[in-house]
């Protein structure tokens, strides 16, 4: 039945995870242009990407939490709803005001990942479903890669607008299929949205990601950035009071210290730090004038082709990631994305006098990412209840996300500290950036390293929130 075939349903929401991604990084290659557009300042078009970030925080959780009680299908027409209105927001906006609005809408759309990876287990055969993860996972890989490397040639052919045109058809074509295609889900968590917990929740990731987004401009000891870091523990410390005591939690902190959680939450905050470091200086290492001693002088098309290796391997792992599952469990494809990450960011730092020499860490960093995000996202969904899928997912893509605000933050305070004169920086900063970068993603081979250790310990006293289905890890769509 054509309603029920796993590969039609895989197939709408791939096309909807495609706009998606699309639209995350179709805008920042092209920065410098949309400042030109709006006549504005460096300050305030890097809001582009940071309503986008804050809105998607927010947003991901808390709508990952809706689709578990009142149905992922629902709240995912919604949320392509909200991302298709963003988009054509944006396409018109007249002014820099109007496009943030438009960034703000179409962060709603970072509810998609666990909203899509919940549909996944609901509706395939649980030996699918880790293969199915991973070719998702290669899904969003070639959608962000899209973006990157078509994002100059799209804006000089035919204006910035179609930067959000695209993705706005896209999102549309996904919002009819999967109407027609997607059944809703049977599983659904009970109790109601604690909206006090909603609340705190929100203030304590804006406060936080917001000074890390912002903190280079408004001055790391101002008083402003290290009042919303202080905001930031304090709706922190309350958010986990309320949750705990809660007998209607938005995040069930039980699920939250399983080990199968904590540990990979703990080791996507280390890879997303990882991923977005390198993911974010790249292009501007390839684009440095070669005058500087080093860099390429590449043009924005350019440097995104010379990511094409990284987003190529990416997707490859992803595929590869479900097949190989029943030899390389997925704690052991999470240490080893985590290790080839560091080692990609070794080879940044020290093997980048060629374009050959980058293009072969980018490919090895893309397989790190590739194999550690399919693994990270399979391994949460295995280790809640079904209800608990959405939130439980999204709070991992969440604590992704702080991990790529802090490597990001890292990463710039290391490469601005070295600015020479002539406001490029030395090269021996980007050296010890990625250096940095390497190390943090040392973390996160160590969090999947004690996973298996856990796993073995007698569980807790009045541990009583096992997972409702075993899944036993097969390729994608293998015959029944």
């Amino acid at each position: 039945m054509l309603r029920r075939s796993p590969f039609v349903i895989f197939s709408v929401l791939a096309i909807s995870l495609v706009s998606l991604t699309m639209l995350q990084s179709l805008v920042v290659p092209v920065l410098p242009e949309l400042q030109e557009q709006f006549h504005t300042t460096p300050n305030v078009i890097t809001w582009a990407l940071t309503a986008w970030l804050l809105s998607a925080a927010v947003a991901t959780p808390i709508l990952g939490k809706i689709g578990d009680m009142f149905g992922k299908r629902r709240t995912l027409l919604t949320v392509l709803a909200a991302l298709a209105a963003g988009s054509l927001i944006s396409a018109v906006a007249p002014t820099i005001g109007v496009l943030l609005v438009g960034r703000v809408l179409q962060g709603f759309g970072g509810a998609m990942f666990p909203l899509a990876f919940g549909i996944i287990r609901d509706n395939l055969p649980a030996a699918r479903v880790p293969g199915a993860i991973g070719a998702l996972s290669a899904v969003i890989a070639i959608g962000s890669g899209l973006g990157t490397v078509l994002a100059g040639p799209i804006e000089s052919a035919f204006g910035w607008q179609w930067l959000f045109w695209i993705p706005m058809i896209a999102t549309l074509v996904g919002s009819v299929l999967a109407a027609i295609v997607v059944p809703e889900s049977v599983s659904r968590a009970g109790g109601r949205i604690n909206w006090g917990a909603a609340a705190l929740l929100s203030g304590w990731l804006l406060a936080l990601l917001l000074p890390l987004s912002e903190g280079a401009t408004w001055g790391w000891g101002s008083l402003l950035v290290v009042g919303l870091f202080v905001a930031a523990g304090v709706l922190l410390a309350a958010w986990i009071v309320v949750e705990v005591r809660s007998q209607n939690p938005l995040i069930d902190m039980r699920i939250m210290r399983l080990p199968g959680v904590w540990t990979v939450n703990l080791a996507a905050l280390f890879v997303g730090a990882g991923m977005f470091g390198i993911f974010a200086f790249f292009p501007r290492f390839a684009q440095t004038p070669t005058a500087a001693g080093y860099g390429f002088g590449a043009t924005i098309g350019e440097s995104g082709l010379l990511m094409v290796p990284m987003l190529v391997t990416m997707a490859v792992a992803g595929f590869i990631s479900g097949p190989i599952a029943r030899r390389i469990g997925y704690t052991a494809q999470l240490s080893g994305g985590a290790a080839l990450i560091a080692l990609s960011a070794l080879g940044f730092a020290f093997l980048h006098d060629t374009t050959f020499e980058i293009s072969i860490a980018a490919g090895v960093s893309g397989l790190g990412l590739g194999i550690a995000y399919a693994a990270m996202t399979s391994l949460i969904v295995q280790a809640v209840p079904s209800s608990q899928t959405g939130v439980a997912s999204g709070m991992n893509a969440n604590i992704r996300t702080i991990g790529g605000a802090l490597g990001s933050t890292v990463m710039a305070a290391i490469v601005t500290s070295s600015l020479e004169p002539s406001g490029l920086p030395q090269e021996s900063g980007y050296t010890d950036g990625y250096l940095v970068l390497a190390i943090i993603a040392l973390g996160a081979v160590l969090a999947g390293a004690i996973l298996p250790l856990l796993r073995r310990m007698p569980p807790e006293p009045g541990a009583d929130v096992p997972t409702d289905e075993v899944i036993v890890e097969s390729p994608l769509f293998e015959a029944a």
